[in-house]
Parts: C-alpha cells; sequence; structure tokens
C-alpha cells in the first residue's frame, strides 16, 4: 500500500497529463456529493443549535451558542462527516470500478499495452479527491453554521447579533487551520484506501472472484476508511492541539 501511495502521487508528474479526467472525476467526487454535503451540513447544524441551546440555556450562556456551533463544525464535524459521506457515496463507487476493472482483467490489459495504470487510472482519483473534500468541507461548515442559526436564532428567538459576535471572538486561525489539515488528511486516506482495495483485490486473502468479491471489497474498503478516519481524527486533535 506505501509502494501504490508512492506510485499514485508520482503519476501527477507523468505526462500526457489526463486534465479531462481529473475534472469528470472532480465532478463525480465533488458536485455530486453536494446535495448529500448540503443536507448533512444543514441538520448537523440545526441539531447543534438545538442541543447546544438547550445546554447552554442551563447556565444562562446562550450568547455563546455560535462559538460552540461553529467550534463544533470547524474543528470536528465538517471534516469527519463529510470524508465519511464521501467514503460512502464516492469512495465506494472507485473501489468498485477498480474491483470491476481488475476482476475483468482490464487491469492487466493497460500493463500489457505499456500504460501505466497508475497514471491512467489512480492518480486522477487522488488529485480529485485532493481538491474536492476541502471544498466540500467548506460547504458543510458554512451550511452546518446558518442550520445552527436558523434553530438556535429563528426557530428558538436566539439573539442573532450574539450569535455571530460570540462565533467571531472564539473561532480563530488555529481552529480553521485544524479543519483544513484535517480535510486533506482524510481525504488522501478515503482515495488511497478504497483506490487500492480495488486495485489489490485479486491479492485479498479470501475475496474470490466475481461480483461477490467486489462487493465484499467494496464494504471492506468502506468500513476501513471510516474506522480510520475517526482514528485519525482523534490523532490529529490530540497532536496539533
Amino acid at each position: 500500500m506505501s509502494r501504490f501511495l508512492l506510485m499514485s502521487l508520482l503519476g501527477a508528474f507523468k505526462r500526457p497529463f489526463r486534465f479531462n479526467e481529473l475534472l469528470r472525476q472532480i465532478r463525480l467526487i465533488g458536485a455530486n456529493s453536494c446535495v448529500v454535503i448540503l443536507f448533512t451540513g444543514a441538520f448537523t447544524g440545526m441539531v447543534l443549535g438545538l442541543q447546544g441551546h438547550y445546554t447552554l440555556s442551563k447556565f444562562g450562556a446562550e450568547a455563546f451558542l455560535g462559538s460552540a456551533v461553529a467550534l463544533s463544525l470547524v474543528r470536528e464535524l465538517g471534516p469527519v462527516l463529510t470524508a465519511l459521506m464521501v467514503t460512502g457515496r464516492a469512495g465506494s463507487a472507485m473501489c468498485a470500478e477498480l474491483g470491476i476493472m481488475r476482476n475483468s482483467e482490464q487491469i492487466d490489459a493497460l500493463e500489457c499495452m505499456s500504460v501505466d495504470p497508475f497514471r491512467y487510472l489512480i492518480t486522477p482519483k487522488f488529485l480529485a479527491t485532493l481538491i474536492a473534500v476541502p471544498l466540500l468541507v467548506l460547504i458543510f461548515d458554512v451550511v452546518g453554521i446558518y442550520g445552527g442559526y436558523f434553530a438556535g436564532v429563528f426557530l428558538l428567538d436566539g439573539n442573532s447579533g450574539a450569535y455571530f459576535d460570540s462565533m467571531k471572538n472564539s473561532v480563530g486561525n488555529q481552529d480553521i487551520n485544524l479543519g483544513i489539515i484535517k480535510s486533506f488528511v482524510f481525504a488522501l486516506l478515503v482515495v488511497w484506501i478504497c483506490t487500492g482495495r480495488g486495485y489489490f483485490m485479486h491479492k485479498i486473502r479470501n475475496a474470490g472472484y466475481g461480483a461477490e468479491a467486489v462487493s465484499k471489497v467494496t464494504t471492506q474498503a468502506v468500513v476501513m476508511s471510516s474506522i480510520t478516519i475517526l482514528v485519525w481524527d482523534y490523532l490529529l486533535t490530540a497532536m496539533l492541539l
């Protein structure tokens, strides 16, 4: 898997570069995931607004609702939930696509024709994921913040000025940088694990062959990516606090 990662990244420096394929992958991974991200971000923010207002009202600290919602989204929930949504929607598709190509010997055919499968298949997916996921995290954060505003201010009659003022005073560059770093790391983990499992499907023990093998490997890729994201979320938070 380490060699697979290295070869996939080196493919970005090999000519000719498949720019049209990169744009297609950005559309598949990024643009087509926007609806899922919008709904997830909006309702996550609304839940944070409701729960935060309920908890803070016990201490007479409703004015800090914006700070609680923004910090939760920017530092943790935005990168994590976005990565999990992309894993379920795009990561599984990437793994299944490569698994089917491996199962039908299309990847072997590329190698027989002296076509680098990493540059041709894997590298555009890596670059597209590294570009799309941080942008999706940004969308998630913004929508989630306004979802929290809708629940905490519009529905529960909170103070609009206090919501944004507390957010402005509490969210700093360190918090934003942590979210950005997490988004890139999670993007790399998702595309690395999902494409790797599909590419090496024929070498995975007890995977078998045919459609059942593709479904089994795809399930493994989604589960492994999700667990790895949660583990690295804790590690990055502990290292970068």
